[in-house]
């Protein structure tokens, strides 16, 4: 006996340009799992040939969602270096969380973000809870997976800075793996007054995954997971 079935619209139903790259409840369509799929095949094959990309710890890395991938960010190559060995089957529903007010202001650049990268919008100024409750919903529901980097910003000299506690609004209380990485090479490849990559050699380092579904969804619980995951970064860095 066939099963009942619901015809469920598109969340992005009716949106277009930079309303639709803007939006949380992005879905993907056959033209942007083609241009996901191009991107990542490029950008592999860019970031082993340049950059002479090394990963440590491979075996950490995620095949499925749901997952939280985070990062020290010290270079805009970040978010595309740590999506670089992920396979490329699940490229539709890794998102980027990138900063709304650097690549979601123009249209050009946010319909760059949302054909290729995949990324979605954090606007650090006016970054709302009920922003964060939505991909924190989306995270188990979809489930997708998300790349983040919880300095909340780039480092300007290369250096780790502090953790923030966006990231427990996203984890604590959900029983999601978090998975800590450092990247080192990618300031040197590409620093904040350069334009063009240079061919410098990168470093992923990735460590045992981090769960936080015991803690509480609140103050204590989104600061213990921040400094958890700040703690585990910085121990591969070293």
């Amino acid at each position: 006996m066939m099963s009942d079935w619901k015809y469920e619209p598109a969340q992005d139903l009716n949106l277009v340009g930079r309303a639709r790259a803007c939006s949380l409840k992005r879905e993907c369509d056959l033209m942007l799992t083609a241009g996901h799929l191009a991107w990542g095949a490029a950008t592999r094959a860019y970031f082993s040939l340049w950059h002479r990309l090394e990963v440590v710890g491979r075996e950490h890395l995620p095949v499925e969602p749901p997952f939280v991938l985070i990062g020290n960010h010290a270079s805009h190559l970040d978010a595309l270096i740590l999506a670089s060995p992920l396979p490329l089957t699940i490229r539709d529903r890794v998102f980027p969380l990138a900063a709304g007010d650097v690549f979601f202001e123009k249209t050009t650049t946010s319909l760059f973000a949302m054909s290729l990268v995949n990324a979605l919008p954090l606007w650090r100024r006016r970054c709302t809870p009920h922003a964060l409750a939505e991909l924190r919903q989306r995270l188990v529901a979809e489930p997708c997976g998300f790349i983040l980097f919880p300095e909340g910003g780039r480092s300007r000299d290369g250096a780790m800075m502090s953790f923030k506690a966006g990231l427990g609004m996203l984890v604590a209380g959900v029983d999601v793996p978090v998975i800590p990485c450092h990247i080192s090479g990618a300031f040197a490849a590409l620093p904040p007054d350069c334009r063009v990559p240079r061919p410098r050699k990168i470093v992923i380092k990735v460590g045992p995954a981090h769960r936080f579904g015991h803690l509480t969804n609140r103050r204590e619980g989104w600061e213990e997971s921040a400094r958890c995951c700040e703690a585990a970064v910085r121990g591969l860095a070293g």
